[in-house]
């Protein structure tokens, strides 16, 4: 039973916080990120947010500086747009799982592009 709502205060989470960070965020440094994931803790106190950013490594750093600075103010905002007992404390992360999808397609197509060539 907890589990399912921990996952659906997840969801409601990502929801509202991809709002925010598209709507009402002034910081430059925070560009084109995306919300992948949430993973509520069991007693939601904790939330990970798995994030992709468009960029390179440097715009990927300054993005989590500009999350890192921003918290307070996200976390005043979640607790204001979903009713909960506790604000989750905000824990970002980077979803590596995207680049991760990317690298190998790239390897496939290598693997693909020689195999034709033979």
């Amino acid at each position: 039973m907890a589990r399912i709502r921990a996952s659906r205060v997840g969801e409601q989470v990502k929801k509202e916080l991809s709002f925010v960070l598209q709507h009402e965020m002034k910081d430059p440094r925070i560009g084109f990120v995306t919300i992948t994931a949430v993973e509520m803790s069991g007693d939601l106190q904790q939330a990970k947010v798995f994030i992709s950013v468009l960029g390179d490594e440097q715009q990927k750093s300054q993005t989590l500086e500009g999350l890192a600075k921003a918290k307070g103010f996200l976390r005043t905002e979640i607790g204001r747009r979903i009713q909960l007992r506790h604000t989750p404390e905000l824990i970002f992360k980077f979803d590596e799982s995207i680049e991760h999808g990317q690298h190998i397609s790239k390897l496939l197509e290598e693997v693909n592009r020689n195999e034709q060539g033979e």
